[in-house]
């Protein structure tokens, strides 16, 4: 496997097995399905509530998924960038961590 964040030219790239990319982009379909119920239910009119409850799960599911990334973001290229004394990761993961 390549090193995390190797590629600095374009963008940065987290080297990622094909399980994994697979697992991550199933959990988005899945919530392409809920946004898409979503919008069913506001041509049908349904009840006010009843769309902010599915809202508010597809929002959790959004945030699963980011956590889910952020935890193997922490586990790899930031790991690795203090191993490579590469402090300024730090900082640069806790904005990430501000916008999330």
């Amino acid at each position: 496997m390549e090193n995390c964040c190797e590629d600095k030219v374009k963008y940065k790239k987290t080297p990622r097995t094909k399980e994994d990319v697979s697992k991550l982009k199933n959990r988005l379909s899945r919530i392409q399905g809920q946004i898409e119920g979503v919008k069913k239910m506001l041509d049908e009119g349904r009840y006010c509530g009843d769309v902010l409850i599915q809202t508010s799960a597809i929002k959790k599911a959004v945030e699963a998924v980011s956590y889910e990334i952020l935890k193997e973001h922490l586990s790899t290229c930031v790991a690795e960038e203090i191993k490579n004394d590469n402090l300024s990761i730090i900082n640069e993961t806790i904005d990430v961590i501000k916008k999330i």
